[in-house]
């Protein structure tokens, strides 16, 4: 399995905006990702510094929203829902984009929703529970 540094992670996103930025070719994944980077303007910034973005501390203590973070969680919500895992995602983000009448809101509730679960694992020691997560994303798809 690829499990990115998390200066890997700043590099990517800084590099795919750059190279958005400059039009030059992208991959499928920086062209998805530059696609969520662009609905972030607040953080398009921090994304134009490599160094800065690699040296930054993103820390709950000082408020500060953690960009790489966020648009992660984007990625891994639009992966998700394109192999439909867990299943019955892709259906659960569609009512629930339909409901908001936006898909970039409908990722934000995935995203507290995934959050939650995430939560719950590290705290009880057990997996995380795609079942939960996905039945929450359905409560407020329909809620």
């Amino acid at each position: 399995m690829f499990q990115p540094s998390q200066h890997d992670v700043r590099r990517f996103f800084c590099e795919a905006w750059r190279k958005d930025r400059a039009r030059e070719p992208l991959t499928p994944i920086e062209t998805l990702a530059t696609g969520w980077i662009a609905e972030h303007p607040e953080y398009h910034a921090e994304l134009a510094d490599l160094d800065a973005a690699l040296a930054a501390d993103y820390r709950v203590e000082d408020g500060r929203s953690n960009p790489f973070l966020h648009l992660s969680m984007h990625l891994s919500i639009s992966e998700q829902c394109s192999i439909d895992q867990p299943a019955g995602i892709r259906q659960a983000v569609e009512l629930l984009a339909a409901k908001l009448g936006s898909l970039h809101e409908a990722q934000h509730q995935a995203m507290e929703a995934l959050g939650e679960m995430i939560w719950a694992s590290q705290r009880s020691g057990r997996p995380p529970d795609g079942h939960a997560y996905l039945d929450a994303v359905r409560r407020r798809a329909t809620g």
